[in-house]
Protein backbone atom coordinates (compact mmCIF):
# COMPACT_ATOMS: atom_id res chain seq x y z
CA UNK A 1 0.00 0.00 0.00
CA UNK A 2 1.44 3.38 -1.05
CA UNK A 3 2.29 5.90 1.64
CA UNK A 4 -0.02 8.85 0.96
CA UNK A 5 2.37 11.46 2.32
CA UNK A 6 5.25 10.14 0.23
CA UNK A 7 3.01 9.98 -2.84
CA UNK A 8 1.94 13.58 -2.29
CA UNK A 9 5.57 14.64 -1.95
CA UNK A 10 6.53 12.92 -5.22
CA UNK A 11 3.70 14.69 -7.03
CA UNK A 12 4.41 18.09 -5.47
CA UNK A 13 5.84 20.01 -8.42
CA UNK A 14 3.65 20.39 -11.51
CA UNK A 15 4.98 21.15 -14.97
CA UNK A 16 4.33 24.74 -16.01
CA UNK A 17 3.43 25.35 -19.64
CA UNK A 18 5.53 27.92 -21.51
CA UNK A 19 3.43 31.02 -22.03
CA UNK A 20 4.73 32.72 -25.16
CA UNK A 21 2.44 35.69 -24.53
CA UNK A 22 4.49 36.36 -21.40
CA UNK A 23 7.92 35.57 -22.86
CA UNK A 24 9.57 38.79 -24.01
CA UNK A 25 13.30 38.00 -23.87
CA UNK A 26 15.75 35.14 -24.19
CA UNK A 27 16.07 35.24 -20.40
CA UNK A 28 12.29 34.85 -19.98
CA UNK A 29 12.31 31.81 -22.27
CA UNK A 30 15.30 30.08 -20.64
CA UNK A 31 13.95 30.77 -17.13
CA UNK A 32 10.63 29.22 -18.18
CA UNK A 33 12.46 26.09 -19.35
CA UNK A 34 13.29 25.26 -15.72
CA UNK A 35 9.68 24.22 -15.09
CA UNK A 36 9.16 22.22 -18.28
CA UNK A 37 10.40 18.77 -19.35
CA UNK A 38 12.83 16.84 -21.52
CA UNK A 39 15.79 18.82 -22.93
CA UNK A 40 14.18 22.22 -22.32
CA UNK A 41 14.35 21.54 -18.59
CA UNK A 42 17.92 20.29 -18.93
CA UNK A 43 18.89 23.49 -20.75
CA UNK A 44 17.28 25.46 -17.93
CA UNK A 45 19.37 23.45 -15.46
CA UNK A 46 22.56 24.20 -17.42
CA UNK A 47 21.74 27.90 -17.23
CA UNK A 48 21.20 27.54 -13.48
CA UNK A 49 24.58 25.82 -13.04
CA UNK A 50 26.28 28.57 -15.03
CA UNK A 51 24.54 31.23 -12.95
CA UNK A 52 25.69 29.60 -9.70
CA UNK A 53 29.21 29.30 -11.10
CA UNK A 54 29.36 33.00 -11.97
CA UNK A 55 27.86 34.18 -8.65
CA UNK A 56 29.96 31.95 -6.38
CA UNK A 57 31.78 34.26 -3.92
CA UNK A 58 34.74 31.87 -3.88
CA UNK A 59 35.37 32.96 -7.51
CA UNK A 60 35.91 29.66 -9.32
CA UNK A 61 38.09 29.61 -12.42
CA UNK A 62 35.64 29.00 -15.27
CA UNK A 63 37.03 26.69 -17.97
CA UNK A 64 35.25 26.40 -21.33
CA UNK A 65 35.77 23.31 -23.50
CA UNK A 66 34.96 23.74 -27.20
CA UNK A 67 34.61 21.19 -29.98
CA UNK A 68 32.55 20.85 -33.13
CA UNK A 69 31.89 23.23 -36.06
CA UNK A 70 31.03 26.16 -33.80
CA UNK A 71 32.39 29.01 -35.91
CA UNK A 72 30.90 27.46 -39.05
CA UNK A 73 27.57 27.32 -37.19
CA UNK A 74 27.64 31.07 -36.54
CA UNK A 75 28.70 31.01 -32.87
CA UNK A 76 31.92 32.99 -33.27
CA UNK A 77 30.64 36.20 -31.67
CA UNK A 78 28.74 34.31 -28.97
CA UNK A 79 32.04 32.77 -27.82
CA UNK A 80 33.88 36.07 -28.29
CA UNK A 81 31.28 37.81 -26.11
CA UNK A 82 31.78 35.22 -23.37
CA UNK A 83 35.45 36.23 -23.31
CA UNK A 84 34.77 39.96 -23.61
CA UNK A 85 32.21 40.02 -20.80
CA UNK A 86 34.36 38.04 -18.34
CA UNK A 87 32.11 34.95 -18.46
CA UNK A 88 35.01 32.56 -19.03
CA UNK A 89 38.56 32.50 -17.66
CA UNK A 90 40.24 29.70 -19.63
CA UNK A 91 39.41 28.11 -23.00
CA UNK A 92 40.37 24.61 -24.12
CA UNK A 93 39.46 24.06 -27.76
CA UNK A 94 40.01 21.91 -30.77
CA UNK A 95 42.40 23.49 -33.23
CA UNK A 96 39.66 23.64 -35.84
CA UNK A 97 37.49 26.09 -33.85
CA UNK A 98 40.39 28.49 -33.39
CA UNK A 99 41.58 28.06 -36.98
CA UNK A 100 38.18 29.03 -38.33
CA UNK A 101 38.25 32.09 -36.07
CA UNK A 102 41.56 33.10 -37.67
CA UNK A 103 40.20 32.34 -41.15
CA UNK A 104 37.37 34.81 -40.53
CA UNK A 105 39.75 37.33 -38.94
CA UNK A 106 41.48 37.48 -42.32
CA UNK A 107 38.20 38.57 -43.90
CA UNK A 108 37.10 35.20 -45.26
CA UNK A 109 33.64 33.75 -44.78
CA UNK A 110 31.62 30.60 -44.31
CA UNK A 111 28.82 30.15 -46.82
CA UNK A 112 25.35 28.61 -46.83
CA UNK A 113 25.29 25.18 -48.46
CA UNK A 114 23.35 21.94 -48.11
CA UNK A 115 24.14 18.39 -46.94
CA UNK A 116 22.61 17.22 -50.23
CA UNK A 117 25.14 18.97 -52.48
CA UNK A 118 27.25 16.92 -54.89
CA UNK A 119 30.61 16.75 -53.12
CA UNK A 120 32.45 15.66 -56.25
CA UNK A 121 31.42 18.91 -57.93
CA UNK A 122 32.47 20.85 -54.83
CA UNK A 123 35.87 19.14 -55.05
CA UNK A 124 36.26 20.32 -58.65
CA UNK A 125 35.69 23.89 -57.47
CA UNK A 126 37.98 23.64 -54.42
CA UNK A 127 35.05 24.15 -52.05
CA UNK A 128 34.92 22.23 -48.76
CA UNK A 129 31.69 21.24 -47.00
CA UNK A 130 31.00 21.13 -43.27
CA UNK A 131 27.53 19.52 -43.21
CA UNK A 132 25.43 22.41 -44.64
CA UNK A 133 28.20 25.04 -44.59
CA UNK A 134 30.81 25.78 -47.25
CA UNK A 135 34.34 27.19 -47.07
CA UNK A 136 36.80 28.31 -49.73
CA UNK A 137 39.67 25.79 -49.79
CA UNK A 138 41.88 28.23 -51.70
CA UNK A 139 41.55 30.67 -48.79
CA UNK A 140 42.12 27.84 -46.33
CA UNK A 141 45.39 26.98 -48.06
CA UNK A 142 46.41 30.63 -48.10
CA UNK A 143 45.70 30.89 -44.37
CA UNK A 144 47.63 27.67 -43.63
CA UNK A 145 50.68 29.08 -45.42
CA UNK A 146 50.42 32.45 -43.66
CA UNK A 147 50.35 30.69 -40.29
CA UNK A 148 53.44 28.67 -41.25
CA UNK A 149 55.28 31.79 -42.45
CA UNK A 150 54.29 33.84 -39.43
CA UNK A 151 55.73 31.22 -37.06
CA UNK A 152 59.15 32.07 -38.58
CA UNK A 153 59.26 35.16 -36.38
CA UNK A 154 59.11 33.12 -33.16
CA UNK A 155 62.41 32.48 -31.40
CA UNK A 156 63.37 28.77 -31.57
CA UNK A 157 62.36 26.83 -28.46
CA UNK A 158 59.58 24.83 -26.85
CA UNK A 159 56.10 26.37 -26.97
CA UNK A 160 52.81 25.32 -25.46
CA UNK A 161 49.67 25.58 -27.58
CA UNK A 162 48.66 28.49 -25.34
CA UNK A 163 51.74 30.45 -26.38
CA UNK A 164 51.26 29.70 -30.08
CA UNK A 165 47.56 30.59 -30.05
CA UNK A 166 48.25 33.81 -28.13
CA UNK A 167 50.85 34.71 -30.76
CA UNK A 168 48.44 33.98 -33.62
CA UNK A 169 45.61 35.85 -31.94
CA UNK A 170 47.81 38.90 -31.50
CA UNK A 171 49.19 38.87 -35.05
CA UNK A 172 46.44 37.44 -37.28
CA UNK A 173 43.39 38.39 -35.23
CA UNK A 174 44.65 41.92 -34.55
CA UNK A 175 42.05 44.54 -35.40
CA UNK A 176 39.11 42.12 -35.63
CA UNK A 177 37.10 42.92 -32.51
CA UNK A 178 34.91 39.85 -33.16
CA UNK A 179 37.85 37.44 -33.12
CA UNK A 180 37.84 34.94 -30.25
CA UNK A 181 41.63 34.66 -30.17
CA UNK A 182 42.28 38.38 -30.47
CA UNK A 183 39.78 39.15 -27.70
CA UNK A 184 41.32 36.42 -25.53
CA UNK A 185 44.77 37.90 -26.15
CA UNK A 186 43.60 41.38 -25.11
CA UNK A 187 41.75 40.11 -22.02
CA UNK A 188 44.53 37.76 -20.88
CA UNK A 189 42.36 34.66 -21.24
CA UNK A 190 44.59 31.63 -21.98
CA UNK A 191 43.48 29.44 -24.89
CA UNK A 192 44.80 25.88 -25.09
CA UNK A 193 44.46 23.33 -27.86
CA UNK A 194 45.96 20.03 -26.68
CA UNK A 195 45.43 18.44 -30.12
CA UNK A 196 46.53 21.47 -32.12
CA UNK A 197 48.25 19.29 -34.75
CA UNK A 198 44.85 17.86 -35.66
CA UNK A 199 43.75 21.04 -37.44
CA UNK A 200 44.69 23.40 -40.22
CA UNK A 201 46.86 25.26 -37.71
CA UNK A 202 48.76 21.98 -37.48
CA UNK A 203 49.10 21.99 -41.26
CA UNK A 204 50.63 25.48 -41.09
CA UNK A 205 53.04 24.31 -38.37
CA UNK A 206 53.99 21.32 -40.54
CA UNK A 207 54.82 23.63 -43.44
CA UNK A 208 57.05 25.55 -41.04
CA UNK A 209 58.69 22.30 -39.91
CA UNK A 210 59.42 21.21 -43.48
CA UNK A 211 61.32 24.47 -44.08
CA UNK A 212 63.32 24.16 -40.86
CA UNK A 213 64.23 20.48 -40.69
CA UNK A 214 67.76 20.08 -39.40
CA UNK A 215 67.95 23.61 -38.03
CA UNK A 216 66.90 25.42 -34.91
CA UNK A 217 63.14 25.80 -34.79
CA UNK A 218 60.14 25.95 -32.51
CA UNK A 219 58.66 22.77 -31.07
CA UNK A 220 55.03 22.34 -30.01
CA UNK A 221 55.44 20.89 -26.52
CA UNK A 222 52.29 19.00 -25.50
CA UNK A 223 53.74 18.11 -22.08
CA UNK A 224 54.23 21.81 -21.40
CA UNK A 225 50.51 22.15 -22.15
CA UNK A 226 49.76 19.58 -19.44
CA UNK A 227 51.94 21.37 -16.92
CA UNK A 228 50.43 24.78 -17.65
CA UNK A 229 46.83 23.62 -17.28
CA UNK A 230 47.76 21.72 -14.16
CA UNK A 231 49.19 24.91 -12.65
CA UNK A 232 45.94 26.75 -13.40
CA UNK A 233 43.83 24.09 -11.71
CA UNK A 234 46.12 23.71 -8.68
CA UNK A 235 46.34 27.44 -8.03
CA UNK A 236 42.64 28.21 -8.47
CA UNK A 237 40.38 28.46 -5.42
CA UNK A 238 38.00 26.10 -7.17
CA UNK A 239 37.03 25.34 -10.78
CA UNK A 240 33.88 25.22 -12.84
CA UNK A 241 33.71 23.65 -16.29
CA UNK A 242 31.37 23.88 -19.25
CA UNK A 243 31.73 21.57 -22.19
CA UNK A 244 30.33 22.43 -25.61
CA UNK A 245 30.70 19.09 -27.35
CA UNK A 246 33.17 16.50 -26.17
CA UNK A 247 36.38 15.03 -27.57
CA UNK A 248 39.88 15.97 -26.47
CA UNK A 249 39.02 19.30 -24.76
CA UNK A 250 36.54 17.64 -22.41
CA UNK A 251 38.82 14.77 -21.43
CA UNK A 252 41.90 16.98 -21.10
CA UNK A 253 40.20 19.48 -18.78
CA UNK A 254 38.94 16.66 -16.57
CA UNK A 255 42.29 14.86 -16.58
CA UNK A 256 43.95 17.92 -15.02
CA UNK A 257 42.35 16.86 -11.73
CA UNK A 258 43.79 13.36 -12.05
CA UNK A 259 47.22 14.78 -12.92
CA UNK A 260 47.13 16.92 -9.78
CA UNK A 261 46.40 13.92 -7.60
CA UNK A 262 49.01 11.68 -9.27
CA UNK A 263 51.90 14.00 -10.09
CA UNK A 264 51.72 16.39 -7.15
CA UNK A 265 50.14 14.23 -4.49
CA UNK A 266 47.70 17.03 -3.83
CA UNK A 267 44.20 15.72 -3.33
CA UNK A 268 41.74 18.13 -4.91
CA UNK A 269 38.01 17.63 -4.91
CA UNK A 270 37.41 17.90 -8.64
CA UNK A 271 35.46 20.56 -10.49
CA UNK A 272 32.86 22.20 -8.25
CA UNK A 273 30.51 23.07 -11.13
CA UNK A 274 29.99 21.34 -14.45
CA UNK A 275 27.56 21.40 -17.33
CA UNK A 276 27.73 20.05 -20.83
CA UNK A 277 25.92 20.57 -24.11
CA UNK A 278 26.18 17.48 -26.27
CA UNK A 279 24.40 15.24 -28.75
CA UNK A 280 26.69 12.26 -28.09
CA UNK A 281 25.22 9.15 -26.50
CA UNK A 282 26.77 7.61 -23.39
CA UNK A 283 25.70 4.15 -24.55
CA UNK A 284 28.80 3.48 -26.68
CA UNK A 285 31.19 4.14 -23.80
CA UNK A 286 32.98 6.92 -25.67
CA UNK A 287 34.38 9.99 -23.96
CA UNK A 288 32.25 12.54 -25.82
CA UNK A 289 29.04 11.02 -24.54
CA UNK A 290 30.26 10.07 -21.08
CA UNK A 291 28.15 11.50 -18.30
CA UNK A 292 29.26 13.90 -15.61
CA UNK A 293 28.24 11.23 -13.12
CA UNK A 294 30.77 8.87 -14.72
CA UNK A 295 33.42 11.57 -14.29
CA UNK A 296 32.62 11.61 -10.56
CA UNK A 297 33.78 7.99 -10.32
CA UNK A 298 37.21 9.21 -11.45
CA UNK A 299 37.22 12.14 -9.05
CA UNK A 300 37.25 14.58 -11.98
CA UNK A 301 33.95 16.13 -10.92
CA UNK A 302 33.44 16.75 -7.20
CA UNK A 303 31.00 14.38 -5.48
CA UNK A 304 28.93 17.38 -4.36
CA UNK A 305 29.26 19.34 -7.60
CA UNK A 306 26.36 21.26 -9.09
CA UNK A 307 26.00 19.77 -12.57
CA UNK A 308 23.68 19.34 -15.56
CA UNK A 309 23.66 17.98 -19.12
CA UNK A 310 21.52 19.08 -22.05
CA UNK A 311 21.35 16.80 -25.08
CA UNK A 312 20.94 19.64 -27.56
CA UNK A 313 22.96 20.66 -30.59
CA UNK A 314 25.30 23.54 -29.67
CA UNK A 315 24.17 26.03 -32.33
CA UNK A 316 20.79 26.11 -30.56
CA UNK A 317 21.76 25.69 -26.92
CA UNK A 318 24.78 27.96 -26.52
CA UNK A 319 23.17 31.22 -27.78
CA UNK A 320 20.19 30.61 -25.48
CA UNK A 321 22.31 30.03 -22.37
CA UNK A 322 24.77 32.85 -23.04
CA UNK A 323 21.97 35.19 -24.12
CA UNK A 324 20.14 34.57 -20.84
CA UNK A 325 23.35 35.14 -18.83
CA UNK A 326 23.99 38.45 -20.60
CA UNK A 327 20.40 39.64 -20.25
CA UNK A 328 20.45 38.82 -16.54
CA UNK A 329 23.64 40.87 -16.20
CA UNK A 330 25.58 38.10 -14.46
CA UNK A 331 28.85 39.56 -15.77
CA UNK A 332 28.36 42.89 -13.98
CA UNK A 333 30.76 43.47 -11.12
CA UNK A 334 32.35 40.04 -11.54
CA UNK A 335 35.98 40.12 -10.46
CA UNK A 336 38.57 39.25 -13.08
CA UNK A 337 41.26 36.62 -12.66
CA UNK A 338 44.68 37.71 -13.87
CA UNK A 339 47.13 35.03 -14.95
CA UNK A 340 50.78 36.05 -14.69
CA UNK A 341 52.96 33.65 -16.71
CA UNK A 342 56.65 32.99 -16.14
CA UNK A 343 57.75 30.38 -18.66
CA UNK A 344 55.57 27.37 -17.83
CA UNK A 345 54.44 28.52 -14.37
CA UNK A 346 51.61 30.87 -13.55
CA UNK A 347 50.43 32.97 -10.66
CA UNK A 348 46.65 33.30 -10.30
CA UNK A 349 45.75 36.75 -9.02
CA UNK A 350 42.26 37.88 -8.11
CA UNK A 351 41.38 41.52 -8.72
Amino acid sequence: MANKQERKKILSKPIKAIDLEEVKTILDLVESFKNTSIQARNLGKCFEVYENMLLDKNRPTVILGLSGPLVAAGLRKVIRDMVHHNLVDVIVSTGAVMYQDLYQARGFKHYVGSPDMDDKILRDHMIDRIYDTLVDEEKFEETDRIIGNMIDSLKPGNYSSREILSFLGKNIGSGDENSILYTAYKKGVPVFSPALNDSSIGIGLTLYYERHKGSERITLDSLKDNHELLQLVLKSKRTGVMFVGGGVPKNWVNDAVVMANYAYGKEIEGHSYAFQITTASPADGGLSGSTLEEAQSWGKIWKKATKATAYIEASIALPLIVGAVLQKGLYKGRKKINFVWANDSVEVKYS
